[in-house]
């Protein structure tokens, strides 16, 4: 892979003016304002209490939603005719396939945020297909006849594309309340992510992942929460399989990018940037504040994937590494022995040895 070293993995996403109406605001990081983020692009949306994100859908990608805090609600159309109504709230996560209509709407108490990711860089949140949109540029006869309502009574209809609708907090004990016949921790469209038993490394954190095999409706993209303690790092690895696009929900970090020939770029992240690294680069992760650092990360592939440094080396032979890295065998001898994911600061005062 070929780039130029002047090529920026970190967006200050969260620092970017937003686009505001009807109360909900969103900031986007596609290509075209990311010009790293190739292969994948994100949104930071906000809503308030009874604000909607219309009924729309995406021509171009698929959308993998996590809420980072407040509660939602979801509808969703089935291609086959069948149709999905979920909740959500922090740690949730959900996936849209391609083309199948939705909307989201905070259900309060307080606002809801959550980050989408979208399996395409050069996708646009400004870009997709809203119902209002295309019903205020369609024949009113046109939609009185689909309808079946008379035209008269379509005067109040939007004239152009709504995107956010502010509406009153919805009450799930109505009668306007979606039956569900069973509880349910898992549905087609939701998982839980923050409620597994993640991957846990004594000393340097923990990793939950939802990939199409835990998660089996999100066949086009895998995600991924880290939790990394002050001074650990998700070690040196790269995906063979997909681009990661990264958000930055608490702490401070430093990532650098290996593009090959010589070439590295490092960044420094704090809560609220984007980062990006390509398909196949060389990558770490570093906690480089005082708190745990927490990482959001979207792959733009329904199988999770990663070859880390510690289980490369591990599984070569003592001659190999000796040959290859120029070191004694006695050296070799206390390289790692088995994948490590993420290795903790041994010195810091608080961790046992």
């Amino acid at each position: 892979m070929k780039a130029t070293t002047n090529l920026s993995f970190r967006y200050q996403l969260e620092k970017q003016t937003p686009r505001t109406s009807s109360g909900g605001t969103t900031r986007g990081a596609s290509v075209h304002e990311f010009p790293a983020s190739i292969g994948i692009a994100g949104v930071s949306m906000r809503l308030e209490p009874g604000s909607m994100r219309e009924l729309h859908w995406h021509a171009n990608a698929a959308e993998w939603g996590y809420v980072i805090s407040g509660r939602c609600r979801t509808t969703l159309l089935n291609p086959d005719g069948s149709s999905e109504i979920d909740v959500f709230g922090p740690g949730d996560i959900w996936y849209f396939p391609r083309g199948w209509g939705h909307s989201i709407q905070s259900i309060g108490p307080g606002e809801c945020h959550f980050v989408l990711i979208f399996d395409n860089g050069d996708f646009s949140e400004d870009h997709t297909f809203s119902i209002t949109d295309w019903l205020a540029h369609t024949p009113q006869s046109v939609v009185s006849q689909n309808l079946g309502i008379d035209a008269d009574k379509l005067k109040a209809w939007p004239k152009g594309e709504a995107y956010f609708a502010a509406g009153s907090v919805p009450n799930e004990r109505s009668w306007d309340a979606a039956v569900r016949k069973y509880p349910e921790l898992v549905s087609a469209h939701r998982y839980p992510l923050l409620a597994q038993q993640p991957r846990q490394i004594a000393g340097g954190g923990v990793q939950y992942i939802a990939s199409v095999k835990e998660f089996p409706i999100s066949t086009t993209m895998a995600g991924s929460v880290l939790e990394i303690e002050p001074g650990a790092m998700r070690e040196l690895h790269w995906h063979p399989n997909a681009d990661e696009w990264q958000y930055y929900l608490t702490g401070t970090a430093e990532m650098a990018v290996f593009l090959a020939e010589g070439q590295v770029v490092t960044e420094q992240f704090e809560a609220g940037d984007a980062g990006y690294a390509p398909m196949g680069s060389g990558h770490y992760i570093k906690n480089t504040g005082s708190d745990v650092l927490r990482v959001l990360i979207g792959f733009n592939s329904g199988q999770y994937q990663s070859n880390d440094l510690s289980a490369w080396l591990s599984t070569n032979p003592p001659d190999v590494l000796a040959t290859n890295l120029g070191l004694s065998r006695d050296v070799v001898k206390d390289l790692p022995h088995g994948e490590a994911i993420i290795v903790a600061d041994t010195n810091r005062r608080d961790v046992i040895r």
